[in-house]
């Protein structure tokens, strides 16, 4: 469970730094916060390579994969030096993806673990992709801050 909230906080931090950036607003209390969240991922990722399947590890690896390219690009972005695929939308696009990569990480790791998902049962399912850049940072569920 670490695991998964791990990486799902991470991602958020992702977003919501990104999204801070493109509005030429980030403070050291965003900065502290994305740089929080990775450490959280980190450790988590470490504890999981110990104890996780092969099956979820291979899950774990490749959205790590994705999260550090995704912190990459924002960065990149951040400093104004974008990289070949570093917009503000192509960015937000890459981690709309990421959600959906995400979603699959976490079938696996349910799997691993015996228990079935319904997804008429877990409105968190729904990652309220239609948030456009006037949506705002997001919060753990996923959705715009109010």
């Amino acid at each position: 469970m670490a695991t998964n909230a791990a990486y799902r906080r991470y991602r958020v931090a992702i977003m919501n730094f990104l999204w801070y950036s493109h509005q030429g607003a980030v403070t050291d209390q965003e900065r502290e916060a994305l740089e929080q969240a990775r450490h959280a991922h980190h450790a988590a990722f470490a504890e999981a390579q110990m104890i996780a399947t092969r099956p979820v590890l291979a899950q774990l690896d490749a959205v790590t994969q994705a999260l550090s390219e995704a912190y990459h690009r924002t960065m990149c972005l951040h400093e104004g030096n974008p990289v070949p695929d570093g917009s503000f939308d192509e960015i937000r696009e890459y981690l709309t993806w990421l959600w959906e990569r995400w979603e699959e990480m976490r079938g696996v790791m349910r799997a691993d673990l015996g228990v079935d998902l319904d997804p008429d049962l877990d409105p968190d399912l729904d990652p309220d992709q239609g948030a456009g850049p006037g949506a705002g940072p997001r919060t753990e569920g996923g959705g715009a801050e109010d």
